[in-house]
């Protein structure tokens, strides 16, 4: 049985880890402002180029704020993971559970923003897609399928996992979920930005190596920022009754993989057994995790800000 005593000194651990997640996002929403403001002051019509916004977006949300980051979190002590290297069939394995997770939380979303806009007459868009749309595809290619996985992984897996994981595998992978689906900023992507949020968490968790769901991560944003992208372009073509052979071979193999990844990913979950994770037992058993996770002054305000900020972009 934990005291209170000791109930407390764990409720501060995770409010810090709560705070310091905080300052990172308001430094990354003050730095996008200054930028904007500065860019606003010396060309503004830069600001209606969405190639320029993509950039921006990516640096002041990862580039800038990673030192601040860094710095807050290198105070925790680290516990290492067990490193266990994955076989192809595994790798391929998780990449199915990947897309299909991803699927689950886009339905999920799009039913939640459909009844939130039915309820408001109005139309809800996701933020991200419409810059993907808007974006040079090879912007989108070096930023939002390369450079923003990798950050998002070491943030939101390695700096967080690594010092959570002495409270064991499910506290670790909850506080990720958590916290991973609440910085993109909106209701649209927080269903299947948690789903994936948890799943990268238990992949990190079982191999120890970062590389893995770096990986994962930058193959399911490819096919959502790229590959999509020359797929419905392919597919507005053959609309057109425009003979064109190459562009049916992409719809084609398009869908054959989609249906392959979501095929092994149903199987794969449907199979899903007690998770065993080598190495990493639970050195710190809590008797209410959840309450001492949430509420805890630190990610109390952390996750009241990124509401503020949801209902935000829900108004505008």
């Amino acid at each position: 049985m934990i005291t209170g005593e000791t109930l407390n000194i764990h409720e501060k651990f995770f409010s810090k880890i709560g705070f310091n997640y905080l300052i990172f996002a308001i430094s990354a929403l003050i730095m996008q402002v200054i930028v904007v403001n500065v860019i606003g002051i010396t060309n503004s019509s830069l600001l209606g180029n969405f190639n320029v916004i993509t950039i921006i977006s990516a640096i002041c949300n990862y580039i800038l704020p990673f030192p601040i980051l860094f710095y807050l979190m290198k105070k925790i002590e680290v516990q290492k993971l067990e490193k266990q290297n994955l076989n192809i069939k595994t790798f391929l394995l998780y990449l199915g559970i990947t897309f299909t997770l991803m699927w689950i939380g886009n339905i999920i979303g799009l039913a939640i923003t459909s009844i939130i806009g039915n309820a408001f007459h109005t139309s809800i868009t996701n933020p991200v897609q419409r810059l993907i749309n808007s974006s040079d595809i090879m912007l989108n290619l070096m930023l939002v399928s390369i450079i923003g996985p990798i950050f998002e992984e070491i943030f939101f897996r390695k700096f967080l996992i690594d010092r959570t994981i002495r409270y064991g595998a499910r506290v670790s992978i909850i506080i990720s979920a958590i916290i991973f689906g609440f910085f993109h900023g909106n209701i649209s992507q927080f269903f299947y930005a948690f789903l994936l949020g948890g799943f990268f968490a238990y992949v990190y968790i079982k191999t120890g190596k970062i590389i893995y769901t770096i990986a994962l991560h930058i193959i399911v944003n490819l096919m959502g920022s790229v590959v999509s992208v020359i797929v419905v372009k392919s597919a507005q073509t053959l609309l057109s009754n425009a003979y064109a052979p190459t562009d049916l071979a992409i719809v084609v193999i398009y869908m054959i993989i989609i249906l392959s990844a979501l095929l092994i990913g149903i199987i794969g979950l449907s199979r899903y057994k007690k998770a065993r994770f080598n190495g990493a037992k639970t050195q710190i058993a809590l008797d209410n995790p959840l309450k001492t996770i949430l509420l805890n002054p630190g990610m109390i305000f952390l996750i009241l800000f990124f509401i503020s900020e949801i209902i935000y972009m829900l108004l505008h």
